[in-house]
Order: C-alpha cells, then sequence, then structure tokens
C-alpha cells in the first residue's frame, strides 16, 4: 500500500514512513493481539495534496 499511495501526486504522506495509530482510531482486535505478541503496529497516514 506504501507503494501505491506514494506514486498518486494528489497525496502527501504524512509519515516518515510510517505512523504509530493515530488516537482518532481504535485499535482492532487483530492489532491488540498482535501487541501482545510483541509485534510493532504503525499505521500509513496520507492527506490530499493541496
Amino acid at each position: 500500500m506504501l507503494e501505491v499511495l506514494s506514486a498518486d501526486t494528489g497525496l502527501v504522506n504524512l509519515g516518515t514512513p510510517y505512523v504509530e495509530r493515530p488516537a482518532f482510531r481504535p485499535a482492532t482486535k487483530f492489532e491488540r493481539r498482535g501487541e501482545r505478541l510483541g509485534h510493532r503496529v504503525l499505521d500509513l497516514l496520507f492527506r490530499r495534496s493541496d
């Protein structure tokens, strides 16, 4: 997904290239399980370019 979204010139990546889960997005059951197992959970965060 990073490759696809980064190729879109109408989008700007707000991460470097990833961000920690934003506070506005609740964690999923799958993510909580991964965190319990010691996995790092990261998000892609893009916005439309001006």
